[in-house]
């Protein structure tokens, strides 16, 4: 059974329980307030024409007669007349002649006054009769309720027609689109027609579906980029190998170096990508520690003075003038260190400078890498940790400076690791800045 009929029963279900439960209570409500009504009406009635009936014979004889219910005369009276002190002086069928009530009886009986003065006490033991009008009243008023009732359930239907036909179309879309992306259709949205819950669905539904075809974009542009940077090194190395054994190219110490380092650029892209699947699959390990940060920071300074002196570019340490400790594995966080500066060290003009920043923000001890090269666009620094992004795509991957297209994932593997965040901030002509930030330890 779809969910539209389902819903459509379940309005019409409580529609029939709760308009059913109005109709019995109110019918029998109203039943018993018009008996009321009458009885009431006809009591005072009778007692008007009970006191009219003694004032005019001085005596209730021949008042069974007058009042019977049964015109040939039989005594088929509804009420019972007592005297002032409880002793019946009229008897219905239900009462005895010379009977005396209890209090209660008493109590409950209705005075019959001339003049203020009681003259007899009435006793109605049955309602009467309704007339012919009264009943029809009655069933009119119970048509009225039932057609009432019935028009109910019918708008009932119908809103719930409705009402199911828009709770349930956005779901039909959504699973529409569901089967596309099993098919592997990614990247098809919904329309949010609603800000509810389910509007809040498809908004989720729609950024997934987006981040599944993004991801499915940056897996295949990997898996291509991979087979790239394979080949590349494979193709020099194969190349370089045959011909040398066919005789083309001298056995010489310069072409066995060309192939032994297109090896070793084949083996780091592999221990990088190595790298990356245990990062993402939360198995590399770290021996983490607490580490003064700006010890460290001078340590890798010392590291890079020399390469960013051959290149006459100035490396500069800017510490906040505070103590910042942080949890940390000092290999891997090195790591993330080299990939930065070897990125700004590779993209910074001669006489430029990189420098480095620190300072406590809250809980969060940031680090500042800012360099004076030519900066990227804002779109390309929000995507420079993507792995093999390149900001410049004339650059190819196996000229000097391309390097494998995988350091900065790496770092941010690494720092995600940390429990931290790093990203980049640049506009062109104005260098580019990388921020690291990390938990302080207090």
């Amino acid at each position: 059974m779809k969910l539209t009929t389902k819903l459509i029963l379940a309005f019409l279900l409580v529609s029939l329980f709760s308009t059913g439960i109005i109709v019995l209570f109110t019918s029998a409500a109203t039943h018993r307030e018009f008996d009321t009504l009458v009885n009431n009406k006809y009591q005072a009635d009778l007692i008007n024409q009970l006191a009219e009936y003694y004032q005019k014979n001085q005596t209730w004889e021949g008042v069974e007669k007058t009042f019977s219910r049964d015109h040939n005369g039989n005594n088929r009276l509804f009420f019972s007349i007592a005297d002032p002190h409880g002793k019946i002086i009229i008897a219905s069928m239900n009462r005895r002649p010379s009977e005396t009530l209890n209090a209660k009886e008493l109590e409950e009986g209705t005075p019959i006054q001339i003049n203020n003065e009681t003259v007899g006490i009435l006793l109605i033991n049955t309602p009467p009769d309704k007339n012919p009008l009264e009943n029809e009243f009655l069933r009119r008023l119970n048509q009225s309720m039932y057609l009432s009732a019935m028009g109910t359930i019918l708008v009932a239907f119908i809103l719930g027609a409705i009402l199911s036909g828009t709770i349930t179309r956005p779901i039909r879309e959504l699973t529409k689109v569901t089967h596309e992306m099993a098919n592997g259709k990614f990247g098809q949205q919904v329309t949010v027609r609603s800000r509810d819950e389910i509007g809040e669905l498809a908004s989720s539904f729609n950024k997934m579906n987006n981040n599944l075809a993004r991801s499915s974009n940056l897996r295949k542009q990997m898996t291509a980029d991979i087979a790239h940077e394979l080949r590349t090194p494979l193709s020099l190395i194969i190349g370089h190998a045959e011909a040398v054994h066919d005789g083309v190219l001298p056995a010489s110490a310069e072409n066995f170096e060309i192939i032994r380092e297109e090896a070793e650029r084949l083996e780091r892209l592999v221990n990088d990508l190595r790298t990356l699947s245990l990062a993402d699959a939360g198995e590399l390990a770290a021996d983490f520690q607490p580490i003064e940060i700006h010890k460290f920071l001078g340590d890798i300074q010392s590291r890079y003075l020399v390469p960013f002196h051959q290149k006459k570019i100035t490396l500069n340490l800017r510490l906040a003038p505070v103590t910042l400790q942080a949890n940390l594995d000092p290999i891997r966080f090195s790591q993330v260190l080299t990939n930065v500066l070897d990125n700004a060290l590779r993209y910074t003009p001669e006489d430029g400078q990189v420098d480095i920043f620190t300072r406590q923000d809250g809980g969060q001890i940031e680090i500042t890498i800012q360099d004076s090269g030519s900066g990227v666009t804002a779109t390309d620094a929000a995507h420079l940790f993507d792995r093999f992004y390149r900001a410049d795509p004339s650059r190819t991957r196996d000229d000097e400076a391309g390097g494998s297209g995988l350091g900065l994932a790496i770092a941010k593997s690494i720092v995600e690791m940390h429990k931290g965040k790093i990203w980049a901030e640049s506009e062109t002509g104005k260098g580019l800045r990388v921020i690291i930030q990390l938990p302080v330890i207090k």
